[in-house]
């Protein structure tokens, strides 16, 4: 990876998600922006605050897409993404940071 690249693999659960009532809405649903989750497989040399194994949130539409050994990657830079989910410390708190 180059400079500020980072190459994320988007979250299974991406695809289709369910409401709070227990319908599945699937992934072709049209709905206003919506953010995706994904983890970091690899980072350029200049990418300061993210790590290779962190969930980070980004918009799917600021994204190029690329496949390596039949598993689609995303291609983003490192000022694309929102947010970056760490793991909760004893279940205090949400675990995220912006």
């Amino acid at each position: 990876m180059l400079n500020d690249r980072l190459l994320v693999e988007l979250d299974a659960d991406a695809a289709e998600r369910r409401s709070s009532g227990g319908i599945v809405i699937p992934a072709t649903a049209a709905v206003g922006k919506r953010l995706a989750w994904g983890t970091v497989a690899a980072a350029g040399q200049q990418v300061r605050q993210v790590e290779v194994g962190n969930r980070v949130l980004f918009d799917p539409d600021e994204r190029g897409e690329v496949e390596l050994d039949a598993r689609t990657y995303l291609l983003l830079r490192e000022k694309d993404v929102h947010a970056v989910a760490q793991p909760g410390v004893g279940g205090a708190g949400t675990g995220l940071y912006l």
